[in-house]
């Protein structure tokens, strides 16, 4: 598996060179299409912390469920996140890591926004690459195929008081991953309705925290009933477009200026920073043929944009979906078609660049 690796200040950690390894005695049998999330591979690593002793060895061990006190402060109040990136095989059958050094640092800035304990990177990133190498035959041989790293830290607090953690454990289990969605459109369908927030000024939106996706599904499950896939996240009186379902969001478009540009929401504190989002502003801004900013956008500009037919297309970026392209939005009882491009469109360079560049079949961006 290749890696990358940086330096850590963490003050308290755990050594990967104290990994203990117990392996399964019976191996599952490897289903040959699943749905997103529901098979998980043999084993999975589980790091113990508490405020009195500290990180406890890393060990990796048969996939096994979770033993949790009732009281447990993540399951009352939670105290809890996650993060998720995928190993890919090449052509050559190499086992490749896409930019996994970005996960580990958002996912610190999560605990520490959490108030969970600090954790040395570096050693996680290790720990993890031989999670990997021991269920290495769960990884397929496909381009549209990969698996799933889902590691997740909670409070383990045995307590109903609303308090910093003294107990905690971070776990990392592995999935097959497909197709995220289940159509097989070219193009999703959103609906936007202002009534609902996905996150807000001072909160958790720039954290993967579970209570941002739990809080999702009320609007999701009414999206489904306006005959849409996904929601499209709005924000503010001006109605400012966020994010699309659990996607970042880009227009590509001419803007008022009359500029060709590819244009997302800013960090702000309520959008998460995507790794695949940071990706594709470093590979266009690469390209150097259009105009690359991170900007606010509005539902209004956007309506007026399509009215004026100054927009090219409209895609949502993130590591299950990677490119999915936007077709339609129903917003305010109008049913608003996006246009979708050929095989020369933004879309479809950026799915291929970014496919070839995590199986291994061009040079990796920094």
């Amino acid at each position: 598996v290749l890696v990358t690796s940086a330096a850590c200040s963490a003050e308290s950690t755990f050594p990967a060179v104290d990994l203990a390894v117990q392996l399964s005695p019976a191996l599952k049998t490897k289903p040959h299409v699943v749905d997103f999330g529901t098979v998980f591979t043999d084993h999975m690593l589980t790091v113990e912390w508490s405020v009195t002793e500290g990180w406890q060895a890393p060990f990796i061990r048969p996939f096994t469920n979770l033993s949790l006190h009732p009281a447990c402060s993540s399951l009352h109040y939670g105290i809890q996140l996650f993060e998720g990136f995928k190993v890919y095989r090449g052509d050559d059958s190499r086992l490749r890591l896409f930019r996994p050094m970005l996960n580990m640092s958002r996912m610190a800035d999560s605990a520490k926004r959490a108030c969970l304990p600090a954790f040395d990177q570096t050693e996680l990133l290790e720990c993890i690459r031989r999670l990997v190498e021991i269920d290495q035959d769960w990884v397929p041989q496909s381009d549209s195929a990969s698996l799933y790293i889902r590691p997740t830290f909670i409070s383990t607090e045995p307590s109903l008081g609303v308090k910093r953690p003294g107990r905690a454990l971070l776990y990392v289990i592995l999935c097959q991953a497909g197709s995220y969605f289940n159509s097989e459109a070219d193009a999703i369908s959103l609906w936007a309705d202002p009534k609902y927030t996905r996150a807000w000024k001072g909160g958790t939106g720039d954290c993967k925290m579970g209570g941002n996706y739990g809080c999702s599904l009320f609007a999701q499950y009414e999206a489904d009933d306006y005959g849409c896939q996904q929601v499209l996240w709005l924000y503010g009186q001006d109605h400012q477009i966020t994010e699309a379902g659990t996607m970042n969001i880009f227009l590509h478009w001419i803007n008022q200026d009359g500029e060709e540009e590819l244009a997302t929401p800013p960090l702000d504190g309520i959008i998460l920073p995507g790794i695949t989002r940071r990706s594709i502003l470093e590979l266009t801004r690469k390209w150097g043929e259009f105009k690359v900013t991170e900007r606010y956008l509005t539902m209004s500009q956007l309506c007026c944009a399509l009215k004026q037919q100054r927009v090219k297309e409209m895609f949502g970026s993130g590591t299950a979906c990677m490119i999915c392209p936007i077709g339609h939005i129903v917003y305010l009882g109008e049913n608003l078609h996006i246009p979708c491009r050929d095989k020369q469109s933004v879309t479809s360079r950026l799915t291929k660049e970014l496919t070839d560049i995590q199986v291994g079949g061009c040079p990796h961006i920094c």
